[in-house]
């Protein structure tokens, strides 16, 4: 057991006091401002007295700092960390420890939000350019996207993206046997609700006969096998169907590309490129199409573009393919990334290069060939005579000994129907293959048999193409220029940890240091997802415990922690409502109400469902048109299966009629589904399963602390009422006979950053969420006092308060100035601040959610940059110049521009780069200006380009 790891810093005030920013003095300040006369009116005049909860939450004792780690190193020492040779999809990585620590530990990295703001996330763009150029070129693709959740959910995106685009008419897909079987069962959830068959069989040898829309074939396969896909590829060409490979990369350094072998599309895992295992996550899966389908490529993908001033700029591209413009007309919800993880596997890949991971590839294979040979030696003879890391051996009568005899040395191999399967990886050594040989009964020496082995690589499947051959692989061998080059991209970024990033919606709370701590810890971090249940105890004594706090502050009474993003939590909500209604004889109840505000990801999970979607008007102050839900409510009534609402409501408001919204669903056979993503404005003072909400999805990454890494990773775990937890998602490892597939690759997501909102709780205590709460309420009250003679705000409840976040309404100034929501939110930067939410769920708004752990001082200073900004935007209604001559439309300024010889504004540099009130000391300068998003679709280029074309768009 390791020792170091278990300090923490001394605390000698409560982890609350720490987590939450104002202090008392000015909590005393902001209730004069908001005009309350205590935190307890301010919420009585917030939120209904119907919906309040009733009695305390109580979660134990809140344990400080100190108390906490050392309560989170007793958990660990419950996991047992084994060898895991057992494969399926996992391996064993090394994470180099100059990009574990600069970037998995380093806050200017995990505090980072999504990307949508490009002019400040120029550094987390490049890494994932990179990203995308390294599975572009390892699989012989022309474009992929920036990540998606697992493996297992990127083969269901690839299956619904081959059903729009195959020429067959068949809602038939081909799966080939040799796949993840977690794969497989996440394919099957996918497929049933919208009527889609599988078929599984050889593919070699079972296709030619099929009418099929498409297959997915494994790469090398489950059992480790290499084989020969082209023919297999060629038939499904020939039927007008769509080839996807599922491909290992490190493989793919040794081995023919899926584009040279005819493929569609790639999918797989770049967890083994130095992402721990981490008992199931996060990881990073990819998805590489030809160019022919870029535009229906799932997720997001980063492209080059031109700033103002005609440089090099990367910007999130194609956003209109995204949930919110096509709603429930999208095949599919995903609208996150797994950003950190990704950024973590192209930093490994700019570590190595591409001399580096061949080496780390021929050297498992050779460990392989090493391990068959001896297997043979001891009258066990590998299932295929090609494989790349894997092989798999019929182990008779004696299975259950060998695997018995593994575990005494410490070592867990793969257990298939009737056969044994040893995956090995970059940690294997010389040791562990000669444990393995004692295992199935012999005594060998490793280098004996090394000396007599030949490699089992197919001489016709060798790669013989160039990879990674742009300069940024080749540039940063040694740890100097490595760390260097990670810092260059994390200054060009605004985080969390150099300013307030006040998302509406997105809750970007502090991440405590304590609170990621656990997360490196081997304890938590090398486990694979499949061990025995035993080895894991530590993480099962975590879920229990936390699900059993879950539901105490939602007042649900069972919990999915699968879900391993929140549209997926939605999808795993929806199916469970599909579920229920099914074993009530009940299928025919398929009409979803869904308000016209929603977040688009709701519309898109209830397609994906089979549901179909009826849209229920808002009224003017932004509430749901009870009258309009009760009247499609009353038309569907046979038919209804749910209602998907927002509480709070989008609109940053507590509606009045939520428990009738409720009842009426109810009333006519439907169910409640309450997206959790404002629950923040809820913990501890009211709980959706007690006002009538049947199922929620949380979102840990907003709510609970999880940071967001840049865009990912996120859970989103749901909460039932006790009929709907007989069909919360099952998994072939765990459930595999619920009525519910997998929504995720492991059964509980991505387990390991679970112990983030673990911890969080741990330290907060009941009393201390509650109160995170208050202020969450009393921050964004007063933000929207101070900000509303300015920017009006656009939506109050009758008392005149608004939830956690609010909804500033500019756009009457553009009419007086000409000023768009753009503008602002680029002046912002100037002032050294994120922008709100843009346009959600109001074209040319701003939403604003400060959280709880925003200080007094901080809020001020963005209202002062508001205010000033207003300011500006009046010097324009003035007539002092035109917006296109002003700060606002050029902003955000650059070092560029201070420096500019040539200076012709309208307005003096001053002005322009050191706005009034911001510091010069600490200026954030944004690394490039204005982003011309139109041009960077216009122009699409999602892999690094040469060199050369830098100089060329800088011209």
């Amino acid at each position: 057991m390791m020792t170091a790891h278990r300090k923490s810093n001394g605390d000698t005030a409560s982890f609350v006091r720490r987590h939450i920013g104002p202090s008392a003095r000015d909590v005393t300040a902001m209730l004069e401002t908001v005009g309350a006369k205590s935190v307890d009116a301010l919420m009585a005049e917030t939120l209904p007295a119907s919906i309040r909860q009733a009695s305390p939450l109580d979660l134990g004792k809140p344990l400080s700092e100190t108390e906490a780690i050392a309560h989170m190193a007793e958990l660990a020492a419950r996991n047992q960390v084994f060898t895991s040779l057992i494969g399926q999809g996992y391996s064993g990585t090394i994470l180099p420890a100059v990009i574990q620590r600069n970037i998995l530990e380093n806050p200017a990295w995990y505090t980072a939000y999504t990307p949508y703001q490009p002019e400040i996330s120029q550094g987390r763009l490049e890494a994932l350019l990179n990203f995308q150029t390294m599975i572009c070129d390892l699989t012989g693709l022309d474009v992929a996207n920036a990540s998606l959740l697992d493996e297992a959910t990127a083969a269901a995106e690839a299956m619904a993206l081959a059903e729009r685009h195959s020429q067959v008419k068949a809602q038939a897909f081909f799966v080939d046997k040799d796949v993840h079987p977690q794969t497989l069962a996440v394919m099957r959830t996918r497929a049933e609700p919208l009527g889609w068959t599988l078929i599984v069989g050889d593919p070699l040898t079972d296709l030619a006969g099929t009418d099929v829309l498409g297959a997915l074939l494994q790469y090398p396969g489950s059992s480790g096998a290499v084989r020969d896909l082209r023919p297999a590829i060629a038939t499904l060409k020939a039927k007008g169907a769509l080839a996807i490979v599922a491909a290992d990369l490190l493989a793919l350094t040794l081995l023919a590309s899926p584009g040279e072998l005819g493929a569609d599309i790639a999918i797989g895992s770049a967890q083994r490129f130095g992402v721990p295992m981490g008992y199931g996550g996060p990881h990073a899966a990819y998805m590489a199409v030809r160019d022919a389908l870029k535009r229906s490529l799932p997720g997001r993908i980063v492209g080059l573009s031109v700033d103002s001033r005609g440089a090099p700029a990367y910007r999130l591209a194609l956003q209109t393919r995204e949930q919110h413009i096509r709603r429930e007309k999208a095949t599919s919800n995903i609208c996150t990334a797994q950003v950190l993880l990704a950024v973590i596997a192209s930093m490994y890949a700019v570590y190595h290069g591409p001399e580096g991971l061949t080496q780390i590839a021929r050297n498992v294979h050779r460990r392989t060939a090493v391990l068959a040979s001896g297997l043979r030696k001891l009258g066990f003879v590998p299932d295929s005579e090609t494989f790349f890391d894997t092989i798999s051996v019929d182990a008779g009568a004696g299975r259950a000994e060998i695997v018995a005899r593994a575990a005494a040395e410490k070592i867990n191999l793969g257990v298939g129907e009737t056969s044994l399967r040893i995956a090995l990886d970059e940690t294997t050594t010389s040791a562990t293959i000669e444990a393995v040989w004692r295992a199935f009964g012999g005594t060998l020496a490793y280098a004996e048999v090394d000396a007599e082995t030949r490699e089992a690589l197919p001489d016709d499947l060798k790669r013989t193409t160039a990879f990674l051959t742009h300069p940024v692989f080749h540039a940063h061998r040694s740890e100097t220029e490595m760390l260097r080059y990670m810092r260059k991209l994390s200054d060009r970024d605004l985080a969390l940890d150099r300013a307030m990033i006040p998302l509406g919606s997105c809750t970007m709370k502090l991440n405590a240091t304590t609170e990621m701590m656990p997360l490196t810890w081997p304890e938590f971090a090398t486990l694979h997802p499949f061990v025995p249940r035993e080895q894991a105890a530590g993480y099962h004594a975590l879920f229990a415990r936390l699900e059993k706090w879950l539901c105490d502050i939602t007042g649900y009474d069972a919990i999915s922690l699968q879900p391993n993003s929140g549209a997926q939590g939605e999808y795993a909500g929806l199916l469970a409502i599909r579920g229920y209604h099914a074993a009530r004889g009940e299928t025919h109840r398929k009409i979803c109400l869904i308000p016209s505000s929603a977040h688009g990801t709701n519309p898109a999970s209830a397609a994906m469902v089979g549901m179909d979607v009826v849209v229920v008007a808002c009224e003017k102050n932004g509430d749901v048109d009870v009258n309009d839900l009760r009247a499609k409510a009353e038309k569907h009534s046979n038919d209804l299966a749910a209602v998907m609402i927002t509480y709070p409501s989008t609109h940053g408001v507590f509606e009045e009629h939520i428990r009738e919204i409720c009842d009426i669903v109810h009333g006519h056979g439907g169910q409640v589904y309450l997206d959790g993503a404002n629950l923040n404005a809820q913990v501890g003072l009211s709980r959706p399963g007690d006002y009538g909400a049947d199922v929620s999805h949380l979102n840990l990454h907003k709510t609970f602390c999880i940071p967001h890494g840049g865009g990912g990773p996120g859970m989103g775990p749901i909460g039932v009422k006790a009929h709907l937890a007989p069909f919360l998602p099952g998994h072939p490892a765990t459930r595999a006979d619920a009525p519910v597939g997998p929504v995720s690759a492991a059964p509980f997501g991505s387990a390991s950053i679970l112990t983030i909102s673990y911890i969080y709780i741990l330290m907060m205590g009941g009393e201390g969420l509650k109160r995170a709460t208050e202020i969450a309420i009393l921050n964004a009250n007063y933000i929207a006092a101070r900000l509303d003679p300015h920017f009006p705000v656009l939506y109050k409840n009758a008392k005149g308060r608004v939830a956690h976040e609010c909804i500033v309404d500019p756009r009457p100034l553009k009419t007086t100035s000409g000023v768009t929501v753009d503008d602002i939110a680029k002046r912002l930067i100037d002032y050294g601040f994120h922008a709100p939410t843009m346009s959600f769920p109001v074209p040319g708004t701003l939403m604003i959610e400060p959280t709880e752990s925003e200080s007094k001082a901080e809020l001020d200073r963005f209202c002062d940059a508001m205010i000033a900004i207003r300011k500006e935007i009046a010097e324009v209604e003035a007539g002092r110049f035109k917006i296109e001559a002003s700060p606002l439309r050029h902003a955000p300024h650059t070092v560029h521009d201070i420096a500019d010889d040539d200076w012709k504004r309208a307005y003096t540099r001053s002005e322009g780069c050191f706005p009034a009130g911001s510091s010069r000391t600490d200026k954030y300068w944004s690394p490039v200006g204005r982003v011309d998003n139109v041009y960077g679709d216009r122009n699409l280029v999602c892999s690094c380009p040469p060199v050369s074309d830098y100089a060329q768009a800088a011209e």
